[in-house]
């Protein structure tokens, strides 16, 4: 299996590559175009801010590849936010528009952003992400920004607010906390994206 990681320059590419690599599988980071088209599983991550994220990738003309991904696309975290419309985050600054929904900042009231730590993930329905996960399952987030709950949202969590913890549109899947830091029960998230 052609398993591609994108080139995103975030932190947490060689933390993703191993988690990948412990299921017993392999991973490449890359920008090549071509890799990225003959991906089999394609992962995005991102760290850091909206606009920094669509400037590298405009620069390295990547963001029509992705939008033409036809294999299963994993986005994590700010990669989940790329699906968006726009985000509030950079005075609106238009994103990839793959999900007709802009990410907004949480409106958690009392409670300090970043959101950052442990957080519950609960779902109604079987989903092939979620095989062997229970609902209300925990796993670790770092974020200020969210998609709402949307059509697209297939699992959600609470932060003084209920905000979409993963979507799903097509073969766009995106998860909001990043799996790679979420002990087991990330792995088992990892792998069943790869099962798909």
């Amino acid at each position: 299996m052609n398993i591609v990681i994108l080139d995103t320059n975030c932190a947490n590419l060689l933390s993703l590559k191993l988690s990948i690599e412990k299921l017993g599988y392999q991973a490449t980071i890359t920008t090549d175009h071509d890799i990225i088209k003959n991906a089999d599983k394609l992962f995005i991550p991102g760290v850091g801010s909206a606009s920094e994220i669509i400037k590298q990738l405009s620069s390295s003309n990547l963001i029509q590849v992705i939008k033409d991904s036809a294999c299963p696309t994993l986005g994590i975290c700010l990669g989940m936010q790329l699906f968006s419309s726009c985000s509030a985050e950079s005075h609106g600054i238009e994103m990839l528009g793959i999900v007709n929904t802009p990410v907004t900042l949480l409106n958690s009231q009392t409670l300090p952003l970043p959101h950052t730590g442990w957080n519950q993930v609960f779902f109604d329905k079987s989903h092939p992400l979620f095989n062997n996960i229970q609902s209300g399952s925990w796993f670790y987030f770092i974020h200020s920004y969210a998609f709402p709950i949307n059509k697209y949202t297939i699992a959600s969590t609470d932060y003084n607010v209920k905000f979409s913890s993963v979507i799903q549109k097509n073969n766009f899947f995106g998860v909001q906390f990043h799996p790679e830091k979420s002990g087991s029960v990330g792995s088992t998230l990892i792998f069943n994206f790869l099962e798909i």
